[in-house]
C-alpha cells in the first residue's frame, strides 16, 4: 500500500473549504498564462492592465446538434443606443368599483307546490343517505375509518338519478356538497336528520346548480318542470351561481339566486355617527335621531292569541310572519337612512342572546337588535362605508370629551359630563365615536 504523502490529505480540506492552492509556473508554458497544480489555466495580467482590446466578450454554446457555436455578448448600453427611446406604456390606473354577492329572492306561484313538495321529499332521502353513510365511515373499528368529503358522497351517489323522478345529478351532487360543509363546520359526527311528513316536518331545500336553472318563457325551468315566478323581470340580464328553492314556516316556496355586484362607490354627506341599543327606544344616534319601539309582538297579541286558542296553526303561522315583517320594514328603513348619511357608522355590541333569559325577553326580542346590525353591515358593504361594533362597557359614565370615568351620575336620565348635563344616550354615542376613531 503506498503512503499516502501530507498534500494528498490536504486535498480533500482544501476542496471543502475553498482554499485555492498556490500558482507555480511550469516550464514551456505559454506566455502570460499559469497553471494551477489541478491543470486549470487562467490569465495572469487582465486585458485592461496589458492594454490590448479583445472586443467583444465570446461565449460558447451548445445547439441541438452537439456541435458548439459562437455567440456575441454585447453590452446593455449598446443595445440601448440601438433600439432609441422607449414607446411609453399607457397604464390605466382607475378603481374598479369593488363586486359582491347579493341574493336574489323570488316568490314562486303557487300551481308548483306539490312538485316542489315532492321534490323536497327526494332531496330529504339523499341528505340522510348521507348523513348515515358518514356516520357509519367515520365510526368504524378499522382502519378504513375515515371522514367522507363531498367528492367522496358524489361518487357514492353516482347513478342515483334512476331511483328518482323529481331530481336530477346535479341536484344529488349539491346535496352532498352542503351536506358535507355544513357537518365540517358543525363539527360533528353527523346532523340532524330531515323529516318529511308529520308535525317536526323538516322546511322544504332543494339546492341546485347554476346550469340546471334555465330562463324559460314566464319563468324558468329546473329539472324538466317549468316554474313560474313573480317579479320574473329582475331576472333579465343577469348571471346566477347554484341556488336554491326555499320554503318559509308558512309553506310557501322562494327562488334564492346569488348573483354578483357592483358596490356604489359614493361619498357620504356627513363624516360619523354612534348609535345606542335600547328596548324602549331601538335606537339612538348621536346627532338626535331615534327610532321607537314598534311593539309590533304586543300590538298583534290579540289575534295570534285567537288563531292559538282556535287551532288555526297557518293562520298563527301568517301573523308571526305579517309580525316579522313589520319589524324588518322599520329596521330597513332606519339602516338604509343611517348608511346614506353618514360614512362611518359605530354601534354598542350589546348582545340579545344574554338579555334574552331575563323578564325583558319578549322586549329584546321586539326589538330586533341583531337584525339591526345584520342589516347595517351588508348595506355598508353595498355602498362602501364602514362599520365597526364597539365595546360598550363603562359608556355611560365614561366623559365623550377627555375619556375619564367621571362615575355613576345618573339621575333620572341625566349624567353630569365635566360640568354639562347631557342624556345617558348621547354620552354613549359619543363615546362609541370616540372609541370607533382610536
Amino acid at each position: 500500500m503506498a503512503a499516502t504523502t501530507p498534500s494528498d490529505c490536504e486535498q480533500p480540506l482544501r476542496r471543502h473549504l475553498n482554499i485555492e492552492p498556490k500558482m507555480t509556473p511550469i516550464g514551456g508554458a505559454p506566455n502570460g498564462c499559469t497553471f494551477l497544480q489541478a491543470g486549470r489555466r487562467q490569465p495572469a495580467v487582465s486585458s485592461a492592465a496589458s492594454g490590448i482590446d479583445q472586443g467583444p466578450r465570446q461565449r460558447r454554446r451548445t445547439n441541438p446538434k452537439g456541435n458548439e457555436e459562437t455567440g456575441m455578448v454585447r453590452p446593455s448600453s449598446e443595445l440601448r443606443n440601438e433600439s432609441g427611446a422607449r414607446t411609453p406604456v399607457k397604464s390605466d390606473n382607475t378603481l374598479m368599483p369593488p363586486s359582491l354577492m347579493r341574493t336574489l329572492r323570488l316568490k314562486v306561484r303557487s300551481e308548483a307546490y306539490p312538485w316542489l313538495n315532492a321534490a323536497a321529499i327526494e332531496v330529504n332521502a339523499v341528505f340522510n343517505y348521507c348523513n348515515e353513510t358518514s356516520l357509519k365511515a367515520a365510526t368504524r373499528t378499522d382502519l378504513k375509518r375515515k371522514w367522507l368529503t363531498g367528492f367522496d358522497l358524489c361518487a357514492l351517489t353516482a347513478g342515483a338519478t334512476e331511483y328518482f323522478d323529481k331530481i336530477g345529478a346535479d341536484t344529488i351532487q349539491s346535496v352532498c356538497i352542503h351536506y358535507a360543509q355544513k357537518r365540517k363546520a358543525a363539527k360533528k359526527l353527523k346532523l340532524k336528520w330531515r323529516v318529511s311528513r308529520g308535525a317536526q316536518r323538516s322546511l322544504g331545500w332543494i339546492p341546485f346548480k347554476a346550469a340546471s336553472l334555465k330562463r324559460k318563457g314566464r319563468g324558468v325551468r329546473f329539472a324538466g318542470k317549468c316554474i313560474r315566478v313573480f317579479e320574473r323581470e329582475r331576472l333579465e340580464g343577469v348571471k346566477w351561481q347554484g341556488g336554491e328553492f326555499a320554503q318559509d314556516a308558512v309553506g310557501d316556496w322562494w327562488l334564492c339566486l346569488p348573483v354578483k355586484v357592483q358596490a356604489d362607490c359614493s361619498i357620504a354627506p356627513q363624516e360619523e355617527v354612534g348609535i345606542d341599543l335600547g328596548l324602549k327606544t331601538i335606537a339612538v344616534t348621536s346627532d338626535g335621531d331615534r327610532l321607537e319601539a314598534g311593539r309590533w309582538t304586543h300590538r298583534y297579541a290579540e289575534k295570534l292569541a285567537s288563531a292559538q286558542r282556535r287551532g288555526h296553526k297557518r293562520q298563527a303561522k301568517r301573523i308571526h310572519r305579517k309580525i316579522a315583517r313589520c319589524r324588518a320594514d322599520a329596521l330597513h328603513y332606519f339602516s338604509r337612512k343611517m348608511v346614506d348619511r353618514y360614512q362611518k357608522i359605530v354601534v354598542g355590541d350589546v348582545s340579545s342572546q344574554k338579555l334574552v333569559k331575563t323578564r325583558m325577553a319578549k322586549s329584546v326580542l321586539d326589538s330586533g337588535w341583531g337584525t339591526l346590525k345584520r342589516f347595517l353591515a351588508y348595506k355598508c358593504e353595498h355602498a362602501a362605508r364602514s362599520f365597526e361594533v364597539r365595546d360598550e362597557r363603562y359608556s355611560t359614565v365614561t366623559c365623550s370629551n377627555c375619556g375619564a370615568l367621571s362615575g355613576p351620575r345618573e339621575v333620572n336620565g341625566l349624567i353630569v359630563d365635566h360640568g354639562n348635563v347631557a342624556t345617558v344616550e348621547s354620552c354613549m354615542t359619543e363615546t362609541l365615536i370616540r372609541l370607533g376613531i382610536t
